[in-house]
């Protein structure tokens, strides 16, 4: 079994938020200081050095403004 980190639904995720944040008009900073975390936080969960948790997910489609079951769905169809 893959790492989790390069399995291939890991790397959709990580693609989807990288994309999401693009689509808002966000920089990595910006994401960072809505979820009053360093910018490295940002870059680790999308370059797929650092695994995001449950909470730690719907807080960033939060700070993103999407749904995290709609980022989801994406993901899974």
């Amino acid at each position: 079994m893959p790492r989790v980190l390069q399995s291939t639904f890991y790397k959709k995720l990580r693609s989807a938020l990288a994309e999401a944040r693009s689509q808002a008009g966000l920089t990595q900073e910006d994401v960072a200081e809505k979820l009053g975390r360093p910018q490295s936080f940002v870059s680790k969960y999308e370059s797929g050095e650092r695994r995001l948790d449950v909470l730690e997910f719907v807080e960033v489609c939060q700070a993103l403004g999407v749904l995290p079951t709609e980022l989801l769905s994406g993901i899974l169809a």
